[in-house]
């Protein structure tokens, strides 16, 4: 009975077909905390007892030296009129080792943890992005990883030293006009032969772009298809995806021309190859690596995902975090701050929560990820999901900011990560195809406890392997179906939780919502199998209902973490609050559209109804609004501890600088003011501006002449604070024709010849 089932699934493809390249990124990485709300019963108890680490006192040093002083010589204004990197930076980058995070000590790197490596970009990101490129770069998919993992001894003993050092500036060629998301469909050639010397090399002829630090890199990774007509290698003719190393300089290899990207600029353009000739000793990992490319990517962005693009989107919340408050109470209007304004402390509130969420979930992935642990599936979330809301909550401090935000100049704050947001939602995959093929696709199948064993029992033809996992698959799916009604009638009490306390609703509303999850993947991969590649719309939905669950958690999980604090209950209740409405909207999403037939009818009728009637979650209310807007409101212990390792400006005459001093500067003034207000209200002081009446106030002895002297310090730095840029036409129409005539070329690089 089995064999015959087993050949009408495989005739009918009900289950998904699954290619090389697909079977090698399922492979690749370990399932983490993901598999629990697959298997419909995720452990809380064990969940809570991953590492969820602090920076070691050598990484928090650095990034409190070093990394403090980058920042303070960047002029992220001067660098966006000029799109160019000053070469004093880049010497300093080289100096202080920047460009040595991954490689081990013993080449001179600085081996840091990936939490410290995260820290630091995270720091960088939203400085410059000119700046940041020349350390996320060098610190994530390209020649160092790769070299580390899994280059020839002579690869590293030659490049790890002078990656370390700066002396190769790398870059990673993957991306092709025709192959973008879809990375494996890569046309870039390389063909083996045997040069006249005797030698067996390899000829390349690529086409690469959107590769950052293209421009200016004089080591280039490139990704090809690598061909061995004669089977030179012993790996048959087509031997597959290969990584190979590409000095600038080398014959036929041309870089130099930029892109011109979005926002903040950066070094980024295309890379090409005519008749490239390199010794076979290029490849990472020498002959031996010969087609093992995409295999050594997708183990590498298994956990490298959770690294430089969910950094620098934590950083760029973080950021915005840190002036969006500040910047609603100390813009006025109708004479109160305009944070008190409901509409604006929505924003605020919003901000603060979803970067506390956020941050927790970046610091709980960098651990696992320290602990020996590659998550692909729970990567793909924190690239997808952290970018896109940090791009929400930039265009949400945009809004506080209103005209000050959209003035350019030295002085706007916002404005340029505002415009660079998109790069983030672009870069390694889209979000778009992230989400909707990655984040449900590979999970569905690599994270289920039975799927992958039956596929394979379908494509090997293994009846007892396909008969075993089968029924052990429908068990679990009937399980889940009597834990599914019982967590919805008893609203998750039945499913317990593993603290107590006012966190404890979160943990079964989250046990609850797994368990449903599972049954509807269950359901899906029943009835829509093969064909759930092409319902994107569908797996999207899923892949929110995940991603939304596993950015509660490393909000839950920070809580515990960091002692559970009292004053981020607030943010907390705000986080998963949020959090479990987006699950409960994801969830209405695929009743509504499951499909035909008799299950899907009940799903749009009867299961949409019982949904309204019981949710798993609601928006947060008004007042949790306004008590989450208050963390970031006032220059508290709060405050600081939510923005730490944001970079904040020392100078007080500037932008960011100078708001942070109004800011301050008004909160030290609030009491006094409190005092005039109170006078005003017995009859002592005339209506009006209490600022203004701050002298009146003094000359009645209501406040002392110091006090009188803070509040017009405050006043002129509030209205120093709110003024934008303003140019001459002379200064306006000068810089426009200066941006018409920059020179993009390169500063002059160091060559290294071919190793």
């Amino acid at each position: 009975m089995f064999g015959f089932l087993l050949n009408q699934m495989k005739a009918r493809k009900v289950l998904p077909q699954i290619s090389d390249t697909e079977r090698q990124a399922l492979e690749a990485g370990a399932v983490w905390i993901d598999g629990g709300f697959f298997s419909g019963s995720p452990d809380f108890k064990k969940i809570l007892a991953e590492a969820y680490n602090k920076l070691p006192a050598e990484e928090q040093a650095f990034l409190d030296g070093p990394v403090e002083e980058l920042c303070r010589m960047v002029d992220r204004y001067q660098i966006g009129r000029t799109k160019r990197m000053p070469e004093e930076i880049l010497d300093f980058i080289r100096k202080s080792g920047m460009m040595g995070f991954l490689i081990p000590k013993q080449y001179g790197g600085k081996q840091f943890s990936t939490l410290g490596i995260s820290t630091i970009l995270a720091k960088l990101g939203p400085v410059s992005a000119t700046v940041a490129t020349f350390v996320v770069i060098p610190s994530s998919l390209g020649a160092a990883e790769l070299i580390i993992h899994y280059g020839t001894q002579e690869q590293k003993d030659h490049y790890l030293p002078r990656l370390a050092a700066g002396e190769y500036i790398p870059c990673f060629g993957l991306t092709e006009p025709t192959a973008g998301s879809d990375a494996a469909s890569i046309k870039a050639e390389g063909v083996v032969f045997k040069d006249t010397d005797g030698e067996l090399k390899l000829r390349l002829n690529f086409r690469k772009r959107y590769i950052t630090l293209a421009p200016i890199a004089n080591l280039a990774t490139i990704a090809c298809r690598l061909h061995d007509p004669h089977k030179l290698l012993g790996c048959g003719e087509d031997v597959g995806i290969t990584c190979v190393l590409v000095h600038q300089g080398t014959p036929g290899f041309s870089n130099g021309d930029h892109h011109d990207p979005i926002g903040d600029p950066f070094y980024n353009g295309p890379l090409l190859g005519k008749d490239v000739v390199v010794p076979v000793r290029n490849i990472v990992g020498g002959a031996a690596g010969a087609g093992q490319g995409w295999r050594m990517l997708m183990e590498q962005l298994a956990g490298g995902r959770m690294v430089s693009l969910p950094a620098g989107a934590v950083g760029g919340a973080k950021s915005v975090a840190a002036v969006a408050g500040p910047y609603s109470m100390v813009r006025q209007q109708f004479n109160i701050p305009i944070g008190r304004m409901e509409g604006v402390e929505e924003k605020v509130g919003k901000i603060a929560a979803l970067t506390y969420m956020i941050d927790g979930a970046r610091i709980f992935g960098c651990s696992a990820v320290d602990a020996g642990v590659q998550p692909p599936v729970v990567s793909a979330v924190m690239k997808a999901y952290t970018t896109d809301i940090a791009r929400e909550l930039v265009t949400d401090g945009m809004d506080v900011f209103s005209g000050s935000g959209v003035m350019q100049g030295p002085n706007n704050i916002l404005g340029m990560g505002y415009k660079s947001a998109p790069v983030g939602i672009t870069v390694e995959g889209a979000n778009i195809m992230t989400r909707t093929l990655m984040v449900f696709g590979q999970g569905a199948i690599r994270c289920h406890p039975y799927a992958l064993k039956v596929v394979e029992g379908v494509e090997k033809n293994d009846v007892a392997l396909f008969r075993n996992n089968l029924l052990g698959w429908i068990g679990h799916f009937l399980l889940n179906i009597g834990r599914g009604w019982v967590r919805y009638l008893t609203r998750g009490h039945s499913f317990g939780a593993p603290v107590g306390g006012p966190t404890a609703k979160y943990y079964r509303r989250l046990g609850w919502s797994a368990a449903r999850f599972a049954v509807l993947t269950d359901l899906a991969m029943f009835t829509i199998g093969g064909k759930l590649k092409v319902r994107g719309k569908l797996t999207g939905r899923f892949a929110d209902v995940l991603a939304w669950q596993i950015l509660a958690t490393g909000a839950l999980r920070r809580w515990e973490a960091e002692g559970r604090k009292q004053e981020d209950l607030p943010l907390l209740h705000y986080a998963v609050q949020y959090a479990l409405g987006r699950v409960q909207e994801a969830f209405a999403g695929i009743y509504a559209n499951f499909g035909g037939g008799l299950l899907g009818f009940w799903l749009r009728t009867v299961g949409a109804l019982l949904l309204r009637a019981n949710p798993v979650g609601h928006a947060p209310s008004d007042r949790l609004s306004h008590q989450a807007a208050l963390a970031i409101q006032s220059p508290s212990e709060q405050y600081h501890r939510l923005t730490r390792d944001v970079f904040l400006p020392a100078d007080e005459s500037l932008g960011a600088g100078r708001l942070l001093k109004a800011f301050r500067l008004g909160h030290e003034a609030a009491p006094v003011l409190a005092r005039i207000h109170a006078a005003q209200k017995a009859g002592q002081l005339p209506r009006g501006s209490a600022e203004e009446l701050a002298q009146v106030a003094a000359n009645q002895g209501i406040i002392v002449a110091e006090d009188a002297a803070l509040v017009r310090k405050a006043l002129a730095a509030r209205l120093e604070a709110i003024e934008v840029d303003v140019f001459t036409p002379e200064q306006y129409f000068a810089t426009a024709a200066a941006d018409g005539a920059l020179q993009l070329g390169p500063a002059p690089m160091k060559r290294v010849a071919n190793a």
